[in-house]
């Protein structure tokens, strides 16, 4: 690859790295956050949920806008939406401000994220292998090193700060971007004769709208209950209109020619709906202990941001050491077998935090952080591979896609679980239930794990090449 490539890719990868880097940040911040705006812990984890939701919905969206707009052009528009809400984040007067600011920075990093892969493929011709792994580093590194940049950041400065250093790195993707990233061609709405009103149609504004709507409306529902400590006649209204939306939704993604998510595909090739479920159920663990548990460490344990952040540093480093090994291991003898070991790990993980008791060790705590964190690397690159064996050549963009929906899911849930855990105080009791119930899922990974095929089965692999 010339240098420009690796510019390229540069650009591309401190652009993306933004949505991981953010959505890792916060899990420390969570307790100074309730005192700054005396909230108690189901109130303030909407500094979760809202970014994943946002990231959820928008991801997928600004993927079809740039076939529309050009990806260049949906790129930079991302950073410069970013820097607005990192620059704007940090004067919130109340937490209803941060909250959109915080949707905003989700959207614009989304932005980011849904393009930047696809300017890569189609602009670095030469071993585009090498340049996906580069990629890969700077997302999954900024998932691994976000508690501890945020653990250093609480420590010497406040919560500001999470969203602050953002703007260095969109200056700097900015500046190279605008340098590197090749100018777009006719956008296809011009190419096709397809009008912007069609284009928008296509989107399926409605579909996301039944999705945004019913998924927020359900998760105010449960956690206002939750909060309360009661379950009101208003709690029970507003959960019901968060199903009839989510049902809603469902007919009407079955109904319509471009769905914002195609169900239909879930129904054609049962092997891709496993691999989703397995991967939401592995976000979901895997998100619970990595935002509750540098909250159970501040606020049960009384360790100190600095503290709680080196700790959590384990877990990124173990995921990231494991994920070449895990890419030679998937290679030659498929996505199975370290699949099967990633589940072990990870009920190994969740038992282990059950034994721990409010006067155990905190050093011991980086144990079970081990163990997720290779569990993280074979499954991030596992679950890949499931993905691809699964999914035909034709719709590997759209499979793709819910595949990335299916992992913001599991993330609000591990929002949603924590919150209706602990309610409004974070507990050892808590904690351990959590846990508990961690145990139950990572039990349920392994079931899925060992029934999972080595090859598509002759059926599935007949539907694979009719479709390609």
């Amino acid at each position: 690859m010339g240098a420009r490539s690796w510019w390229l890719m540069i650009a591309i990868g401190l652009g993306i790295m933004l949505n991981p880097l953010n959505s890792s940040m916060v899990s420390v911040a969570i307790p100074d956050l309730q005192q700054a705006f005396g909230l108690d812990f189901t109130k303030v984890s909407w500094i979760i949920f809202s970014f994943y939701i946002a990231s959820a919905v928008a991801q997928p969206v600004m993927g079809k806008a740039s076939d529309l707009f050009g990806r260049r052009k949906i790129f930079i528009m991302g950073l410069l939406v970013a820097f607005a809400a990192s620059l704007f984040a940090p004067l919130s007067t109340s937490f209803g401000w941060l909250i959109v600011f915080r949707v905003v920075q989700s959207i614009g990093t989304s932005m980011m994220i849904a393009v930047g892969m696809a300017i890569v493929r189609v602009h670095v011709t030469e071993k585009q292998a090498i340049a996906l792994s580069v990629l890969s580093i700077f997302l999954s590194g900024a998932a691994a090193i976000g508690p501890f940049i945020g653990g250093m950041l609480m420590h010497w400065w406040d919560w500001q700060a999470i969203f602050l250093v953002n703007l260095p790195f969109v200056i700097g993707s900015l500046v190279l971007a605008w340098r590197v990233v090749p100018k777009d061609g006719r956008p296809s709405s011009e190419r096709n004769g397809t009008s912007v009103r069609q284009w928008i149609a296509r989107m399926d504004p409605l579909g996301i709208a039944l999705f945004t709507g019913g998924l927020i409306t359900l998760l105010i529902g449960l956690l206002s209950a939750k909060s309360s400590g009661h379950l009101s006649l208003t709690n029970i209204i507003v959960g019901l209109i968060g199903i009839i939306l989510l049902f809603a939704f469902i007919k009407q993604q079955l109904r319509t020619s471009s769905p914002f998510i195609p169900l239909r595909t879930f129904a054609q090739y049962p092997s891709l709906t496993w691999v989703n479920v397995e991967f939401m159920l592995m976000n979901m663990l895997f998100y619970s202990v990595f935002f509750g548990l540098p909250s159970y460490l501040q606020t049960v344990r009384h360790v100190s941001e600095y503290h709680t952040g080196m700790l959590m540093l384990s877990l990124g480093v173990c995921s990231l050491a494991a994920s070449p090994i895990a890419g030679r291991w998937v290679e030659r003898s498929g996505p199975r077998p370290a699949l099967i070991v990633s589940a072990l790990l990870m009920t190994v993980g969740s038992i282990w935090l059950i034994t721990l008791n409010e006067h155990s060790p905190v050093v011991l705590v980086s144990l079970a952080l081990a163990a997720f964190g290779i569990s993280n690397g074979l499954n991030s690159v596992g679950m890949q591979a499931a993905l691809f064996r699964s999914a035909p050549t034709s719709m590997i963009g759209v499979a793709s896609g819910l595949f990335l929906t299916s992992r913001y899911i599991g993330t609000i849930l591990s929002s949603l679980l924590i919150g209706v855990v602990m309610g409004g105080h974070f507990s050892y009791h808590g904690f351990r239930m959590l846990s508990v119930i961690l145990t139950v899922i990572a039990l349920t990974l392994v079931v899925i794990s060992k029934r999972r095929r080595q090859e598509i089965s002759p059926r599935q692999q007949t539907k694979v090449e009719q479709a390609s």
